[in-house]
């Protein structure tokens, strides 16, 4: 079964750069769930974002997230796991969750 893990935290911690220990945790724990991860990446920004709606045949566009939050979506990992539980606890590992949120959320297959 396939889970996207949605990583949110506050952006202005990274707006003076990354860390480097945190980003070698976050390589360790690329390696570790190799075999679990299909995909992810870090995302740029909230400010570099474009809502996009079409409301009566209309597209219209907003800069910028959504909704303000204390916590901005800025990554994330589709993993394989064999239950909620597996996944739940792979979450737990990502080192952003130790200032931040992961929500885990089972991916919809369609027959």
């Amino acid at each position: 079964m396939q889970f996207l893990l949605l990583i949110y935290d506050n952006e202005k911690r990274w707006s003076k750069g990354y860390d480097k220990e945190e980003l070698e945790q976050y390589r360790a724990f690329g390696k570790e769930h190799a075999t679990a991860i299909k995909g992810g990446n870090a995302l740029q920004p909230t400010s570099t974002a474009v809502t996009v709606r079409v409301r009566d045949g209309k597209t219209l566009t907003t800069d910028g997230p959504f909704a303000e939050t204390k916590e901005q979506l800025g990554g994330f990992y589709l993993i394989e796991a064999a239950s909620l539980e597996e996944a739940v606890a792979i979450a737990a590992k990502i080192p952003g969750a130790r200032f931040g949120s992961i929500e885990v959320r089972p991916i919809m297959t369609f027959s």
